[in-house]
């Protein structure tokens, strides 16, 4: 979740790194901070808590003509938010190093550090990386082998750049389970944990494997494997688009977000489907011939991209012969797991770096998929490159911390993965044709909902002074509830959970009064009747309704009961729909209570550690 940009260059680094720091701001962090060496070759460092324009104001005349450097943006692990704890952690003013990832055996490196008579000024388990490879340097007389010697001690994940004031032309990266990648200029070099981050100075990349030390100097650069042979990585010339920060006329990157979903979905069906035909019918490796041999789903995910799949289950089962489970990627990687005979196994994740899910996927091989596909928004993630076939969402890049568009891309890639694997095991042409008609109406449906913005930023006034809501959904509403509760959780600081309005009278109901908002979800369905009978459970107990109900549903909107109407949409696509409201209500109340919406406290936008 922290984000590193490192450069060696001939011209002054730090502008180059400050504006990295810039493009990474959209994962979240709490500090940042910079590390260059002087025309001394003494390390310069200036660290501040929050913004990195606090960072910007800070920094001397005399970090400004360097030509190395390293920088960092962190959220907080081990140690609260403040300067000590900030990156780039240096030991004994000879070694500096930036970090993303988690030492695990940290507490047991410290103490046998502290025996060695080094001190610890951070709470952070960096400083223990800087001081053991300070040590591993001084002992061998050596920096990569000191780098080599003091790697093989770290237990966890890992990404680092490192100075050494001793070779001021020489920087040194590894990589273990955390990103980290390297863009080629001429006779210059940079690393960082995203493209974004440079953008602005290569479009040339090469993406580090985990076990890769790579050596840079002003002219030269060499990748090594764990055991110190060279290795040929390839150089990917990126046609990613430089990265945005103008929000438009929006006052916050979320909103822009959300109204940017109809593009997003154009772009992500566009040149797959039309209203009666796949043009797509293959994904990489997995051609139809093995699309048809499918017989089980395994969809695995964190967050928002873990409510999409539940969703989906819905939609494999309903609509194919298909069979489908969902998972916690962070559950799903420490349990034993049966995996039936030609399953396919499926990951989601909007950076293709999540670090839960990254893991999970590393471990398919082992277990006997038929393959493992992944749908993602980043075509150069670690995830992409792992999986054996992707299907990109093609949202554009998402800043607002809260996930909008790229929830919505998803289900309509999942749904076009539903057509492709029907049609591959032989559903009726007329079921085929329902789900592509359906998807093709999704863009212009969802501006039809963006237009009922004004009356949803009224209702949203109720919520401002509540401390507690809920969210109920039925069938693949459920999930949509589920999204629509972590939405105002993450943005507002209201607690708010998701249930299946089924469940309410197995314990949920004790909560309801008049101080506890329930938001409920209602299409035009078989279950209406049974939802409304649900409802009615809530307002016969002096509860607070707010009904998203779809055109040609009968709510009688009395004392009690609040209700902003959808247009009628099909089946298929009405969780793509349905949430769009959702994201509305969740942005107007967070801007009504005044918190930051785009950077919610405590949270990243990259979940790149446990």
């Amino acid at each position: 979740m922290c984000g590193i940009i490192a450069a060696l260059a001939q011209r002054p680094v730090v502008p180059i790194l400050i504006e990295g720091l810039k493009r990474l701001e959209y994962r979240g962090y709490d500090s940042a901070g910079i590390a260059v060496l002087d025309s001394s070759h003494d390390i310069l460092r200036v660290r501040k808590k929050g913004k990195v324009a606090v960072l910007e104001e800070a920094l001397t005349p005399e970090t400004q003509t360097s030509h190395i450097g390293i920088a960092h943006t962190r959220w907080a692990t081990h140690g609260e938010p403040s300067e000590k704890n900030a990156h780039p952690h240096n030991s004994n003013q000879q070694i500096s190093l930036v970090h993303n990832g988690i030492i695990e055996n940290h507490s047991e490196l410290r103490e046998e550090l502290q025996a060695d008579g080094y001190l610890f000024e951070s709470e952070t388990d960096t400083e223990v990386i800087v001081h053991l490879i300070h040590r591993e340097v001084t002992r061998l007389g050596d920096f990569m082998e000191g780098v080599r010697a003091a790697a093989q001690r770290f237990e966890g994940a890992y990404a680092l750049a490192i100075l050494n004031k001793d070779e001021p032309t020489r920087m040194i990266a590894l990589r273990k389970g955390s990103p980290l990648l390297m863009g080629i200029g001429i006779d210059e070099y940079f690393l960082a944990s995203d493209t974004a981050a440079l953008t602005p100075v290569t479009h040339r990349f090469i993406f580090l494997h985990d076990g890769d030390f790579v050596e840079i100097t002003s002219d030269h650069y060499e990748i090594t494997d764990n055991h110190g042979q060279p290795v040929e990585r390839e150089i990917v010339e990126s046609d990613i688009q430089q990265f945005s920060a103008d929000k438009g006329k929006y006052k916050h990157y979320m909103l822009k977000e959300i109204y940017e979903q109809p593009v997003a979905l154009r772009k992500t069906l566009e040149n797959r489907i039309t209203p009666t035909s796949l043009l797509q019918e293959s994904i990489g490796q997995l051609d139809s011939e093995t699309l048809a041999r499918v017989e089980h789903i395994h969809i695995v995910a964190c967050g928002t991209s873990y409510h999409a799949g539940f969703v989906a289950r819905y939609w494999f089962e309903k609509f194919t012969p298909l069979t489908c489970s969902v998972e916690v990627a962070s559950e799903y990687r420490y349990r034993k797991v049966s995996v039936p005979p030609n399953t396919l196994y499926v990951t989601i994740s909007q950076s293709g770096e999540t670090a839960d899910s990254l893991a999970a996927l590393s471990m398919v091989k082992k277990r006997g998929y038929l393959g493992a596909l992944v749908i993602c928004n980043v075509p150069e993630s670690s995830m992409v490159r792992e999986a054996d076939a992707s299907m990109l969402t093609h949202a554009g890049p998402e800043i607002g911390v809260a996930s909008t568009k790229a929830f919505t891309t998803q289900l309509a890639a999942l749904l076009m993965l539903v057509a492709m694997l029907g049609k591959a095991k032989g559903i009726p042409q007329e079921t085929l044709e329902q789900l592509l008609t359906a998807l093709s109406e999704a863009p212009s449906l969802v501006e039809a909902v963006l237009e009922l913005d004004k009356d949803i930023q009224k209702l949203a006034e109720d919520f401002v002074e509540k401390s507690h809501a809920i969210f109920l959904g039925r069938g693949p509403f459920y999930p949509v509830a589920l999204e629509g509760a972590l939405k105002l959780k993450e943005i507002s600081y209201i607690h708010s959970e998701g249930y299946p309005a089924g469940e309410l009278k197995h314990g949920p109901l004790a909560l309801i009064d008049t101080d506890i908002p329930v938001v409920a979800v209602a299409p035009k369905n078989d279950l209406i009747e049974k939802l409304k009978s649900n409802l009615e459970e809530v307002r016969t107990r002096g509860g607070q309704l707010y009904i998203i109900a779809e055109e040609g549903v009968h709510i009688d909107e009395n004392k009690g009961i609040k209700c902003i109407r959808v247009p009628h949409c099909p089946a298929p696509i009405a969780p793509i729909i349905f949430s769009i409201p959702l994201q509305l209500l969740s942005y107007h109340v967070a801007v009504t209570r005044g918190t930051d919406v785009d950077q919610p406290r405590n949270l990243a936008k990259s979940v790149t550690v446990e």
